[in-house]
């Protein structure tokens, strides 16, 4: 008899891959951390060897790992996108999609063209913002749906928020100002109601470091420009630091936060679920 792959074990093994916990991937997949975990053990059998290293912190990848998970993305991509086409009728309607400013980019390339080709009816129109303001307007039901960023130690409020993924930011600074840079901290800053920029400033002044402001915007490219260009340090995710920025790993560490997306209350749209699936699939950082 031939080994066939099981579609919810290529699942729970992309999905342990791309947020780099189990516990994060069970809780994605409304399943708990021990059946992410056969599901692992199940998958190894089936492939005779070991797909992942694991320590108690995170994950990592074996050449047995790379090789199932670049040539099973597009089996489990295009098993999802069939499944979506054979079963659900034409969805149509409105949706309102707020997004941080530093993840724009990456939805509106990588992600929301998935949506788009599956359900050509459905309009959307999507809305920039820090995260603290994307979650007001979502109370306010001014959006549908949101992608936004919080402390993981936050207690959101119910009904709980899908977490997309676990990231901890660090400081950067220019690859040429590197170690150089002393207090008084050149700071560029994210603009008010960013979590990011909160901890920044809470931070600094627990530890009791001296800081001046160099640049303040809602645009993730202007921040990034000017501590690129050596101008300020800031706070980014680790996994988007560009080549020619370091990590200042002498500043004080930052808590883990998570990146989240969350439905306005009461929405009916059966669209919403779409999009979130979709948005669920395919966010990386």
């Amino acid at each position: 008899m031939p080994t066939i792959l099981d579609i919810e074990l290529l699942r729970s093994f992309h999905t342990v891959v791309r947020l780099g916990r189990f516990r994060a991937a069970a809780e994605q997949l409304h399943k708990s951390p021990a059946a992410i975990s056969a599901h692992i053990h199940r998958l190894e059998r089936l492939c005779g060897g070991r797909l992942l290293a694991r320590d108690n912190q995170s994950v990592s990848l074996t050449p047995l790992g790379e090789t199932l998970l670049a040539r099973s993305a597009a089996l489990l991509e295009g098993h999802d996108r069939l499944v979506d086409d054979l079963l659900a009728p034409p969805l149509e309607g409105l949706i309102r999609l707020g997004v941080p400013d530093e993840y724009a980019v990456h939805l509106l390339r990588e992600v929301i063209p998935h949506f788009n080709a599956t359900h050509p009816r459905v309009r959307l129109e999507i809305i920039t913002a820090p995260s603290l303001t994307l979650r007001r307007q979502l109370r306010s039901a001014r959006l549908d749906m949101a992608v936004s960023v919080e402390a993981a130690r936050e207690q959101t409020t119910s009904p709980a928020p899908r977490c997309l993924t676990h990231t901890t930011p660090v400081w950067a600074t220019g690859a040429a100002l590197g170690d150089t840079v002393r207090a008084p901290l050149p700071l560029a800053l994210h603009a008010d109601q960013c979590p990011y920029r909160e901890a920044m400033l809470t931070t600094l002044e627990h530890a009791g470091i001296e800081w001046r402001e160099v640049l303040t915007s809602p645009s993730s490219q202007a921040i990034e420009a000017s501590v690129e260009a050596g101008l300020a340090i800031t706070l980014l995710d680790r996994t988007r630091l560009p080549p020619r920025m370091v990590e200042l790993d002498w500043l004080p560490s930052m808590p883990t936060f998570r990146v989240i997306l969350e439905r306005a209350p009461e929405q009916a749209n059966p669209a919403l679920g779409a999009l979130e699936e979709t948005i669920a699939r395919h966010f990386r950082l």
